[in-house]
């Protein structure tokens, strides 16, 4: 009596904690792209006049970008298509490699910002180059927002 009980509350546990592994996961990715998308919004203002050129904002979105880029792409396992709300689209998983490579670029393109910004013309020149990565992304394999 006592094997069976540990039996079903071990197969119990399995779809738990592998719910709960699911949920890790795309909480991470979410904090990444909030951390992404924070990053931009000073980078933003600069880029449409309404915020005066900041090298060192710049410089922390730019590595923001490097650190989160290189995460990102490992953080959509295939038991993570489904759990927590999320705006993936099930494109990622039928298109994996290309959704993996778009983040290589986008780190690539955040190290290439990083060597060529030093003022507010290479900002201007360099930082949309950033940004069309994580617009051609988004069209893709995000749902739209409401």
């Amino acid at each position: 009596m006592l094997r069976a009980a540990l039996l079903a509350a071990s197969l119990l546990a399995v779809p738990t904690l592998a719910l709960a592994q699911n949920a890790d996961v795309i909480k991470e990715r979410k904090a990444n792209f909030k951390a992404m998308a924070d990053a931009a919004k000073p980078t933003g203002a600069m880029m449409k006049g309404e915020a005066d050129f900041d090298l060192a904002a710049v410089k922390n979105a730019i590595k923001v970008f490097q650190e989160k880029a290189a995460l990102q792409g490992k953080l959509f396992p295939d038991n993570s298509k489904e759990g927590e709300k999320t705006e993936a689209l099930p494109a990622i998983w039928e298109n994996k490699a290309d959704f993996e490579e778009r983040f290589v670029k986008l780190a690539e393109a955040a190290k290439a910002a990083d060597a060529s910004i030093t003022d507010e013309d290479t900002f201007g020149a360099e930082w949309p180059k950033v940004m069309g990565n994580c617009g051609s992304c988004h069209k893709k394999y995000r749902k739209p927002k409401d």
